[in-house]
């Protein structure tokens, strides 16, 4: 008999476990019919998601639980590690079948996901660690608790201390029991998660940049990937970003009509997670993380010039203090500016078409340090380059002006595998068909380390560091210069 872990509040109602284990998908045949298993609360809270505010002194705390606000009033207890508790009130939202855009969503994919609540935690101390729990007052006075967690605050804009970022894409869900949904999509995933768990006290925030479940349509799976991921995202901030696999659905506004979401259309990423966006149906933000700026855009709307994205992009790059946040980044979930995956190759372009033609020039012209990508399930390593150039001959140790991006592809999160076209291109400096992530540590102002470490083992297998002071920011570089005068 198969073990079996709850994963959606609708299904922590009384039930009996049936086995099929032979016959096959195509024709299964029941063995065993387990005794009825009951569970103490269905409706309990579960599921914790931490993530930044909008302002640097701000974290929100999102969880699932099967109460409406006329059942009972949820909210966080929170404070000081061994301190003094306050309590702060959670908001609620929940979507329904008529909120999906086309099928499975809508039909028999369709699963009541319960109901969403986020609390805002507000005028955080630096770098304090903070206990929390989540509540649920009922009507009749009484209350219901989750466990005990806790959390450290974020950083100052520009505060001088270690700071520990890890970034990847298109990690997906899997069986703990051995079993495994239908063509096995996401063989890497729990090697993501259980070595980010392993390795949780060695870094400060997570940033998934798209393809989260891979849910396509069956409501359910958000409930598993939440739950999946519950201890990394109760413990640091999880932030996500818009793959295609939640967003994209013919007619719906999404820039690619393809039917990757399963009929989705957003809904459910955009409902489950929070993130800073101001409209959060426009699946970009800024993210401020000490001395690191973060510039999240949204692959499935339009970036192109002249799009209210592309005024989003320029106004986040701008609005950066490089000498008090010198480490600035660029992220989307499709690959928009190089990647020599084996389909893009094929199309000639080596990158989303109309990436690096619409965005090369605001890189440029603000000196993005790096650019993250996932879709490609690969790991990939471009040199600092502009215009399809490499800039820099210097392949692992980056010092002074660096003169261009360096782009990197970490969709190796756990979804099946890419391939490459044969011949690596002469931009392409470390290319890994393996599952894997990225880790970017901040020492001070002067230095910043990244690491690819595999899934499978922890271990570093590429690397390079970028070293430099405020006066190479400010340095002038190809299309990338201040105006000057004669003028004294």
């Amino acid at each position: 008999m198969s073990t079996y872990e709850p994963r959606h509040w609708k299904d922590r109602e009384s039930l009996r476990m049936h086995s099929a284990n032979k016959g096959g998908l195509s024709n299964p045949k029941l063995v065993a019919v387990s005794n009825p298993i009951s569970f103490a609360n269905p409706k309990a809270p579960v599921y914790p998601r931490l993530a930044l505010g909008k302002a640097w002194d701000e974290m929100t705390v999102t969880w699932t639980s099967g109460y409406d606000i006329n059942e009972a009033v949820p909210f966080v207890e929170w404070g000081p590690s061994g301190g003094r508790k306050t309590r702060s009130p959670a908001g609620t939202l929940t979507f329904n079948r008529n909120s999906m855009c086309g099928e499975p969503a809508r039909t028999v994919g369709w699963r009541d996901p319960g109901f969403i609540h986020t609390s805002f935690l507000k005028e955080l101390w630096p770098n304090q660690r903070y206990a929390y729990r989540l509540g649920h007052i009922l009507v009749n006075g009484s209350y219901i608790w989750s466990k005990k967690y806790s959390f450290k605050a974020s950083p100052y804009p520009g505060q001088n201390s270690l700071q520990r970022v890890i970034i990847f894409g298109d990690m997906g869900k899997a069986e703990r029991d051995g079993s495994n949904e239908y063509a096995n999509y996401q063989p890497g995933s729990l090697n993501t998660t259980d070595q980010l768990i392993k390795d949780l006290d060695n870094y400060d925030i997570v940033f998934h940049i798209g393809d989260l479940p891979y849910a396509n349509g069956y409501i359910s799976q958000w409930d598993q990937f939440t739950a999946q991921v519950q201890e990394i995202s109760s413990a640091v901030p999880y932030m996500i970003a818009s793959g295609n696999h939640e967003r994209d659905w013919p007619n719906s506004g999404s820039f690619f009509d393809t039917h990757d979401s399963g009929g989705e259309c957003g809904v459910p990423a955009e409902t489950m997670y929070y993130f800073p966006a101001e409209n959060r149906a426009k699946f970009w933000y800024k993210a401020d993380y000490g001395m690191f700026r973060f510039c999240i855009a949204d692959s499935e709307h339009d970036w192109r010039q002249g799009s209210e994205q592309y005024e989003f992009i320029e106004h986040c790059l701008a609005t950066v203090d490089r000498k008090q946040q010198p480490w600035l980044i660029f992220s989307a979930h499709r690959p928009l500016a190089y990647s020599s995956n084996d389909w893009y190759g094929k199309e000639g372009s080596f990158e989303e078409p109309e990436g690096r033609e619409h965005l090369q020039k605001l890189w440029q012209k603000y000196k993005v340090d790096i650019a993250f990508y996932g879709h490609v399930h690969n790991y990939e390593r471009v040199c600092p380059i502009y215009q399809n150039q490499c800039v820099n001959s210097e392949k692992t140790h980056y010092s002074g002006t660096v003169n261009g991006t360096i782009h990197v592809v970490v969709g190796g999160g756990g979804s099946h595998l890419s391939d490459y076209t044969p011949s690596p291109p002469v931009w392409s400096l470390y290319r890994d068909h393996d599952f894997g992530f990225g880790k970017l540590t901040a020492f001070n102002h002067s230095y910043l380390l990244f690491e690819y470490k595999k899934s499978s083992d922890g271990k570093v297998y590429d690397y390079f560091t970028i070293s430099r002071d405020y006066r190479d920011v400010l340095a002038c570089v190809h299309d990338g210069c201040e105006k000057t005068t004669l003028a004294s």
